[in-house]
C-alpha cells in the first residue's frame, strides 16, 4: 500500500517538539484504524485519533484498528528518512463484518484519542473493502510507508 498523504499537523510536530519516536512510540504504539468514504480528511487542521469520523465497525475489527509493530525511522546512504513498520494483523473474514473500509488511518496510538497523534492517511482503496467475503490485509510498502527528503 503505498500513496500515504501526511498530515500537515504531524509534519509540523516534528519541528515544535511534538515528533513520535518510531523505534519506541510509546502507548499502545503505532496503528492504522478503517473509516468510511464518509469521513473527509482534513489534512491541515486534523491532528488527533478524536478527529476520526465514521471508523468501520463489524466482527473482526476493534475500534482503533490493528498494530503496526516494530516502527523504525532510518536514514539512507543518501541522507533520506525513511519511516516503516510492520504490516498491521490481518482482520480475519466473517460474515457479519465490515464491507464499506475506503480509507486508512495511520497514527501513534496513546491510548487517548485526544492524544493520539495522526501520522497519514490513504485513499489507496478504489472502492470500499470489507472482510465479509475473506481476509482483509493491507501490507505497507516494502520500500517504507514514507520517506522524507534530505
Amino acid at each position: 500500500m503505498a500513496n500515504w498523504n501526511l498530515y500537515d499537523k504531524f509534519r509540523e510536530g516534528n519541528f515544535d517538539g511534538n515528533a513520535i519516536n518510531f523505534e519506541t512510540p510509546g502507548g499502545n504504539g503505532l496503528k492504522i484504524a478503517l473509516v468510511t468514504s464518509t469521513y473527509t480528511p482534513d489534512q491541515n487542521l486534523h491532528d488527533f485519533f478524536d478527529d476520526i469520523t465514521n471508523e468501520v465497525s463489524g466482527t473482526n475489527y476493534t475500534a482503533g484498528g490493528n498494530v503496526c509493530a516494530n516502527g523504525a525511522a532510518t536514514v539512507d546512504g543518501s541522507g533520506n528518512v525513511k519511516v516503516d513498520a510492520d504490516d498491521p494483523a490481518t482482520w480475519s473474514q466473517s460474515g457479519t463484518g465490515f464491507s464499506n473500509a475506503r480509507r486508512a488511518i495511520l497514527y501513534h496510538d496513546t491510548g487517548t484519542a485526544a492524544t493520539s497523534r495522526l501520522i497519514a492517511y490513504s485513499d489507496a482503496f478504489s472502492a470500499d473493502k470489507g472482510n465479509v467475503d475473506g481476509d482483509f490485509t493491507i501490507t505497507l510498502d516494502s520500500a517504507g510507508i514514507f520517506t522524507s527528503a534530505r
